[in-house]
């Protein structure tokens, strides 16, 4: 029903942030990957949505990025995910890291994540085998490449968290070999 808001950020308040689109102040929960990524309060912010009707609420999530709200929509249509919960696998880790760990079948990843024990991790690996696994592997909506899926990997197995890697993978021209481009990442990083 809501696809997307384009508006004045009024506030935010983790996990939610108030949209001021032409006078409608729309509240909208939103992960930390996206929250992390919004402008000052007072600027101008896209956010795509998705519109949850419940018995006793109507409510607003918004993403940054098309494949955060596509493996969000993945997540809820999984028996006992509801929307914070699918919320928090995405505040937890990236769009990329959850569609490895569903590849790898990697449970320990997603037990990591608050509120996720090894049976609910068990049962997203199952159900999302196939629907979340390599395609969904992208970073700010641009697929990766298999070199830029290595040298994210290097940054991460050297102690970078998710945030510091994509922000140094983001940086990299394109078209960068895997020994390069770790070279000019680490750069980045230490500044």
């Amino acid at each position: 029903m809501i696809g997307k808001l384009t508006g004045t950020l009024l506030e935010k308040n983790p996990p939610e942030v108030l949209l001021d689109c032409h006078g409608v102040g729309y509240e909208v929960n939103v992960p930390m990957s996206t929250f992390y990524n919004l402008p000052a309060v007072g600027e101008r912010v896209s956010l795509l949505t998705q519109f949850i009707v419940r018995e006793d609420a109507q409510l607003l999530y918004g993403f940054a990025t098309a494949p955060e709200r596509q493996a969000f929509r993945e997540l809820i249509k999984i028996s006992g995910v509801g929307p914070r919960t699918a919320l928090s696998i995405l505040s937890g880790m990236g769009v990329a890291d959850l569609a490895q760990a569903i590849t790898l079948q990697e449970a320990g990843r997603l037990v990591k994540v608050p509120g996720i024990g090894k049976k609910t991790a068990e049962r997203l690996l199952l159900e999302l085998k196939g629907k979340l696994g390599a395609d969904m592997g992208s970073i700010h909506g641009h697929a990766t490449s298999d070199a830029q899926a290595d040298i994210l990997q290097a940054l991460l197995a050297l102690g970078y968290n998710d945030k510091e890697a994509a922000a140094a993978l983001k940086a990299l021209p394109a078209d960068v070999g895997v020994s390069d481009g770790i070279k000019l990442a680490l750069k980045a990083l230490a500044k």
